[in-house]
C-alpha cells in the first residue's frame, strides 16, 4: 500500500517576496517593507495629515493612484509641494466622474442608488485594466480615498465585489496596494469587513499631550511577516514621514 509524503513534503513553502514601500525608516522597522500581493487598509484619523505617507509609498514604484474627494491636479500639487517626484504617478479620477458633469459643474445626483452603482462599476473597469496592464510590471495601488466608496447608496454587496477585486487584483499582479480611511465617517461593521479582508493594517492615531501633539502608527497585521508590537511615533515635515528611532514613545 502506498504511504502518501509527509504533509511538509506535500506543501510548498516560499517566503513571500518582500516590497519596499518607500518610506526607509518604516521598512527597516517592518523588516525590509510589505510581502507582495499585500492589501493594506491605513484607518486615520482625518486631522493626522496621514494622507503623505500616500504621497511617499508613490516614490517606490509607478503608483495607480484613484482620487475620490480632490481632483488629481490638486493631489499633483500635493504631491510636488511634499518635495516629492511625481512622474511614477498615474492618476484614475473619480471624483470627476462623480461629482462633476460635463460641464464642469457639481452634480445633482450625489447619493442616487443608479449614479453611485455606476461609479463602482466604473472604478472596477479601472482597475480591470490596470490588472492587463501591469501583469509585468512592479506597481502601487491606491485608493485616496476608500471612505468614499463605505458611504456610497449601495446594496452592500457592491462594497464587498469591489473590495474582492481589489483583493483579487493585488493577488494577481502581486502588487502592494493601499487603501485609505477615514476614522468615524462610515459604519462599523463596514470596516470591521474591510479589517477581515486586508492583510496589512496601519492604525494612525492623535494623542494630544500638553504641549503638542503626537502622531502614532501601530501595525497590528501583516499577513506573512511578524506583526510588530511597538508604537511608531512619526512627524510630518519637508522631505515627508520622519519616523522618530528612538525607544521613547511616551
Amino acid at each position: 500500500m502506498e504511504q502518501n509524503p509527509p504533509l511538509e513534503e506535500q506543501q510548498v513553502h516560499s517566503v513571500p517576496s518582500i516590497k519596499q514601500t518607500g518610506i526607509f525608516a518604516l521598512d527597516r522597522i517592518l523588516g525590509g517593507g510589505l510581502p507582495a500581493g499585500s492589501l493594506t487598509y491605513i484607518s486615520a484619523d482625518p486631522k493626522s495629515m496621514s494622507e503623505v505617507f500616500l504621497y511617499q509609498f508613490t516614490l517606490a514604484r509607478k503608483t495607480y493612484y484613484f482620487t475620490t474627494n480632490r481632483k488629481p491636479l490638486y493631489v499633483h500639487q500635493d504631491i510636488i509641494n511634499q518635495g516629492f517626484d511625481a512622474s511614477n504617478v498615474n492618476f484614475i479620477d473619480i471624483y470627476s466622474e462623480y461629482y462633476l458633469t460635463s460641464s464642469g459643474e457639481i452634480s445633482d445626483n450625489i447619493g442616487n442608488q443608479y449614479a453611485d452603482t455606476k461609479i463602482i462599476e466604473f472604478t472596477e473597469y479601472n482597475l480591470k485594466n490596470i490588472i492587463n496592464d501591469a501583469k509585468n510590471d512592479d506597481v502601487n495601488i491606491i485608493i485616496d480615498n476608500f471612505t468614499f466608496f463605505m458611504n456610497l447608496n449601495v446594496n452592500i454587496s457592491l462594497l464587498k465585489r469591489i473590495l474582492h477585486l481589489l483583493y483579487e487584483s493585488t493577488k494577481e499582479i502581486q502588487s502592494l496596494t493601499y487603501l485609505y480611511g477615514l476614522k468615524g465617517s462610515h459604519s462599523e461593521d463596514i470596516e470591521n469587513d474591510i479589517f477581515n479582508a486586508s492583510d496589512v493594517i496601519f492604525d494612525v492615531h492623535l494623542e494630544h499631550s500638553v504641549d503638542k501633539v503626537n502622531n502614532k502608527l501601530s501595525v497590528p497585521k501583516i499577513r506573512g511577516m511578524t506583526p510588530k508590537t511597538e508604537i511608531i511615533k512619526f512627524n510630518i515635515a519637508e522631505g515627508g514621514i520622519q519616523i522618530d528611532t528612538s525607544k521613547d514613545i511616551a
